[in-house]
């Protein structure tokens, strides 16, 4: 597969899901490369930004939204075994992606988004709408929350890790889709929460109002802008 956007820096991805225009605000301030995956072409230009590719099967992309397009900007990807939320994943090189427009609409859609983020875990991806903040953790992660503040954690699969700073600690629970899931967790306000996973598996689910601290975690050991 050809790398169509490489970026040193962070990207923003919009897709054709429910679409906050202040959360894209948001992440078009932090990372102002805009991708669109299929029919998010239509969100994008509808906020007044023509983004710099839309990648896809283009099953979505009405010709009156592609009419509006620079053609060199389309990338028809035409096989069907996979979402246009990897085809745009795989066709990108950058250190981390803010996807806006993924959850939300319709469940199967954002399902099968929430599975990519754990089946093809790079690049690193955030999703962003408008009252949850999403990524998968496969290593370990610290967050800066306040006392009280949502942590859930739903596993994709088989795995267990530690961690502290959550008012019930997880080290030892051994988390399955079908058996022990974690949401409804909560900051304690011990200290940052830290979580360390085993293994891929682990999607962690924050309220809205917790972005600045992932950011921070992300971006921050890449020398980006801390958005407090």
């Amino acid at each position: 597969m050809n790398t169509v956007i490489h970026s040193h820096d962070p990207i923003t991805a919009i897709g054709g899901g429910d679409v906050d225009f202040e959360t894209l605000e948001q992440a078009l301030s932090l990372a102002p490369c805009l991708v669109a995956a299929d029919g998010g072409a239509r969100a994008a230009l509808a906020a007044g930004h023509a983004p710099k590719a839309v990648i896809g099967d283009l099953d979505s992309l009405e010709p009156s939204v592609r009419a509006q397009l620079d053609p060199e900007t389309v990338h028809h990807l035409a096989e069907q075994d996979s979402t246009d939320f990897d085809k745009l994943r795989r066709s990108v090189e950058a250190p981390l992606i803010l996807g806006v427009g993924f959850l939300g609409r319709r469940l199967d859609h954002s399902l099968a988004v929430l599975s990519s983020l754990v089946s093809k875990p790079a690049p690193p991806t955030i999703l962003l709408g408008p009252w949850d903040v999403v990524f998968h953790l496969n290593a370990s992660v610290t967050l800066d929350l306040p006392a009280g503040s949502r942590v859930s954690l739903f596993p994709i699969r088989e795995v267990q890790g530690r961690s502290s700073g959550l008012h019930w600690p997880i080290d030892g629970v051994p988390f399955a889709p079908d058996s022990r899931i974690g949401t409804s967790n909560k900051a304690s306000g011990d200290g940052p929460v830290l979580l360390e996973m085993d293994g891929p598996g682990m999607l962690v689910m924050l309220s809205r109002d917790a972005f600045s601290a992932v950011w921070d975690s992300f971006a921050a050991p890449r020398g980006k802008r801390r958005n407090r």
